[in-house]
């Protein structure tokens, strides 16, 4: 009986840890045939990247197979990931956007000083699904601040210039997904801003637009 049930157990662990791989998706249309897995967890990510990217970002590894010699025309904006939990969709953050140079660095100032806070201008991603809205890195704006205060906060852009190169930056250029045109087989990785947590079965791929529109569902 115990023997049944230790079975019963390792059985049940098994198929667990089968469920939590990450999960690979294929779709095709005249042109190409695309192949897809998601990495969704921080150690999945890690294990297939070689890096950690932080919260909040879902990494899909990408190949594209031109079909009999067919030449495309390749742009990360080609893809979309979409959520069925919550309607999050988003296009893949560029490397610079994660480990980029650059951005705004938040300051606090002493009351009285007439500084400012900054707001950027950059384009607002996010705020779907009850989640809170962010603003990619863009040039600041003066919103103001009262002089009552006894700390203000003000948003300085940084000097690109005096930043020290990022390594996760390299990395996530080499191991992005190729862009430009090809009759090859090409493959690499996409990086999807994606807020909370989701499953597999949360996420669809989409390809394109129009007639010629992929959708790949990451199903078990």
């Amino acid at each position: 009986m115990r023997y049944r049930t230790a079975y019963a157990v390792l059985l049940a662990v098994t198929v667990w840890a089968a469920d939590k791989k990450p999960v690979t998706t294929r779709g095709t249309n005249r042109d190409v045939e695309i192949t897809a897995t998601a990495y969704i967890t921080a150690p999945d990510i890690k294990t297939a990247l070689g890096a950690e990217l932080g919260k909040d970002i879902v990494t899909v590894e990408v190949e594209v197979r031109p079909k009999s010699g067919k030449q495309v025309t390749l742009t990360a904006d080609d893809f979309l990931l979409r959520s069925y939990k919550d309607g999050q969709k988003s296009n893949p953050y560029a490397a610079s956007q994660i480990a980029g140079k650059g951005g705004l660095a938040l300051t606090s100032v002493p009351a009285g000083g007439g500084g400012l806070m900054s707001q950027g201008n950059g384009p607002v991603w996010g705020g779907v699904g009850g989640g809170m809205p962010q603003r990619l890195p863009g040039n600041g704006t003066g919103i103001g601040n009262s002089a009552s205060d006894p700390e203000s906060t003000e948003a300085v852009e940084k000097d690109a210039k005096k930043e020290k190169d990022n390594p996760l930056l390299a990395l996530l250029k080499k191991k992005g997904l190729p862009e430009g045109e090809t009759k090859e087989t090409v493959k690499g990785f996409l990086y999807f801003p994606l807020e909370g947590k989701h499953k597999p079965k949360d996420l669809a791929l989409v390809y394109g637009s129009g007639a010629s529109r992929i959708i790949m569902e990451f199903q078990q």
